[in-house]
């Protein structure tokens, strides 16, 4: 399913399990953050960022306000709560429902988890700094099951003819590689820029898949968006500086929901 609002993800996940990404249209906000905003740093009106949120969780009915986070482009991953305070991290898991993982993102690759009975989900915020430093292993860790029982979808994200890089973010994922075969699979995912020397363009979505499959990950989706090179669908940081944020959710309900 596909609206205004929102991305649902294309794969078999459990009947318990509930995702979606929104999209930029069909909220409150104005300017640069029209119009569906769900990031409250970014300097959008906080009135228009308070509506966009109530909006998300009336038409999803959502059973808790999600977990927001303070994301810091790091390795930490924290047990989503529903008290509806704001956690510092980059990655929230829950297990057995009550409460709903959220990240927020303009480029940046959301990744969201479950398991294959549909009793354990996460989401992650994968910039790539956080990506080389191991969020997705963490993520992986924290939902402690068999990495073959869990399924991935890698949401909306910068493209791979649009994340021109340095030499800077080629040498952090190699200093990360957990092996030899990683480290060829990581540089399988940088193409050499034909008009900038030590420039490279970088495939987020290949970078990602190359990790999880490295711990054990096989059922990964998703991964055909641009956010750049779709401007009336995503925000994107990189293609407009000052912009809104998309939200990236997973929860769990159950029979009677």
């Amino acid at each position: 399913m596909s609206t205004d609002h929102y991305l649902t993800p294309s794969w078999p996940a459990p009947a318990e399990v509930r995702a979606v990404t929104t999209q930029r249209n069909g909220g409150a906000s104005s300017g640069a953050y029209s119009s569906f905003n769900l990031g409250a740093h970014v300097g959008d009106e906080e009135p228009a960022v308070k509506a966009n949120r109530r909006q998300l969780s009336e038409e999803l009915k959502l059973p808790a306000e999600p977990q927001w986070l303070e994301q810091i482009h790091s390795d930490k991953v924290i047990q989503a709560q529903a008290d509806g305070l704001v956690r510092t991290a980059d990655a929230s898991f829950n297990i057995g429902g009550g409460a709903v993982c959220a990240v927020l993102t303009a480029d940046c690759l959301p990744v969201l988890f479950c398991d294959k009975t549909g009793t354990k989900v996460a989401a992650a915020h994968g910039g790539w700094r956080g990506l080389a430093e191991g969020i997705l292993r963490n993520t992986v860790a924290a939902l402690e099951c068999d990495p073959q029982e869990l399924m991935v979808w890698l949401g909306p994200a910068i493209g791979p003819e649009a994340f021109e890089t340095g030499v800077d973010v080629l040498e952090a994922f190699f200093e990360h590689a957990q092996s030899g075969a990683h480290t060829e699979a990581i540089a399988q995912c940088f193409r050499p820029h034909s008009q900038k020397p030590l420039h490279f363009l970088a495939d987020i979505y290949a970078l990602a898949r190359a990790e999880l499959a490295e711990l054990g990950v096989e059922n990964i989706y998703g991964g055909e968006h641009c956010t750049v090179n779709a401007a009336e669908r995503f925000f994107s940081y990189r293609r407009e500086k000052t912009t809104g944020r998309m939200a990236s959710l997973i929860w769990l309900v159950n029979d009677e929901s």
